[in-house]
């Protein structure tokens, strides 16, 4: 049976023409891979100004055994290295193998040599005690089991180290994410919780309790806000969609076909309102994130 998003938006031919012309533009365009889009288009405009602010928080030192959880392709591993220097220990550690060769294929920061491992954040592979800072930057939310893994959290970490978690606001305080997955799931007939996975603990108390259920004795969490620039606003909507493929299962599950004609949709359906945001050839925006410190 075809799903939604053929039926209400596309007759058969018109979506063998669709897809063809898609394939052509986005083979010239770039020929990246997922994990690639995220790099170069999330990773660069999002996660790295939102690294900086999260080490600000977790001030780390020479020396320092350092585990970056859920690590992506390594924003903040390669952000850490240099602070704690050839004499520190670094290890990115994320579920998705793609993410991290994309990680290790960067240029190497100054400082600790960077492990890439892959692991799954609910049953860590690690030893007890055995790091003096742990980093997850946005990688929390999607853990099937938050708890679970708070707890390999204060597992892995030795007495008096420390935790720093960043996970999103809500959806609503972020108007053009809201809108695109409003609408994708509109196209998809599926609830907007399918799609808007990275948004889906922001409630700070939530949070708290998580924390506390994982044996964390001290939480504080903290808001912030961020001026965000991304680059190419006309393609926003398809790299935040082959973006997020890397990780939420209603986007990952797609063919790549699948998810192209989705993009054509969802950039018809959204042009409005990101050119609301619209600053030249620069999406400018504020993205809202709870950080939390747990010991």
């Amino acid at each position: 049976m075809a799903s939604p998003i053929w039926q209400t938006k596309f007759g058969l031919f018109a979506r063998l023409e669709c897809v063809c012309d898609q394939e052509n533009s986005v083979s010239q365009q770039s020929n990246l891979s997922l994990a690639e889009v995220y790099e170069r288009y999330l990773s660069r405009a999002i996660a790295d100004p939102w690294t900086r602010v999260l080490l600000e928080f977790a001030s780390p030192k020479p020396g320092e055994r350092v585990l970056d959880l859920a690590c992506g392709t390594g924003s903040v591993a390669r952000q850490v290295a240099p602070m704690v220097g050839v004499s520190g220990q670094v290890l990115a550690l994320d579920i998705n193998s793609e993410m991290l060769d994309v990680g290790r294929a960067q240029p190497p920061p100054a400082g600790a040599s960077i492990l890439w491992q892959e692991g799954d954040a609910t049953r860590l592979e690690l030893p007890d005690d055995a790091f003096d800072l742990v980093l997850c930057q946005q990688g929390f939310q999607f853990f099937p089991d938050r708890v679970g893994s708070g707890r390999e959290m204060r597992r892995v970490l030795r007495d008096g180290g420390s935790a720093v978690i960043s996970v999103w606001q809500s959806l609503n305080s972020h108007p053009v994410y809201e809108a695109l997955f409003t609408e994708t799931a509109r196209l998809l007939d599926v609830p907007t919780t399918d799609v808007d996975v990275a948004f889906s603990l922001s409630n700070s108390e939530e949070l708290y309790t998580l924390l506390s259920e994982a044996g964390f004795q001290y939480i504080e969490i903290t808001p912030r806000a961020l001026s965000i620039r991304m680059s190419e606003p006309e393609r926003f909507v398809q790299f935040s969609i082959l973006g997020a493929a890397t990780s939420v299962p209603a986007f990952a599950s797609m063919d790549a076909v699948e998810r192209l004609v989705l993009v054509e949709a969802v950039r018809d359906e959204t042009h409005a309102i990101v050119q609301h945001f619209r600053d030249g050839d620069f999406l400018a925006f504020s993205m809202e994130t709870n950080i939390a410190i747990v010991k």
